[in-house]
């Protein structure tokens, strides 16, 4: 059954929020004041999927630096880019270097 895009997105957005405990973003951040697709206190994250089962993704460069400037805009400390490959399954999330050294610190002291 092929349905809309907005489908398929929606559906990712919601299993997001759900796994980092945040909200989604009301029309897929296309208001003045509050972007990206999900938000928690210190995150903003962009989703991405396929409508169809994919071996590959391809990440424009353009969906990261924007990401980081709504992310800045909105007080948001971090910023993350979550795909898919349009298979429901597993989703992989793209962060900075520096966010990533970040991490890195937070599992080296526990």
């Amino acid at each position: 059954m092929n349905r809309p895009t907005r489908f398929y997105s929606n559906r990712q957005e919601k299993a997001v929020a759900k796994t980092v405990g945040g909200k989604q973003t009301s029309n897929s951040g296309a208001t003045p004041f509050k972007k990206g697709d999900v938000t928690t206190a210190d995150w903003l994250i962009e989703c991405k999927t396929s409508t169809t089962e994919k071996a590959s993704f391809s990440i424009k460069r353009d969906w990261l630096d924007k990401n980081r400037e709504e992310a800045f805009a909105m007080n948001k400390d971090y910023n993350a880019l979550c795909f898919d490959f349009g298979d429901n399954g597993e989703r992989y999330y793209v962060i900075d270097e520096k966010t990533f050294k970040e991490v890195m610190t937070w599992t080296q002291h526990s």
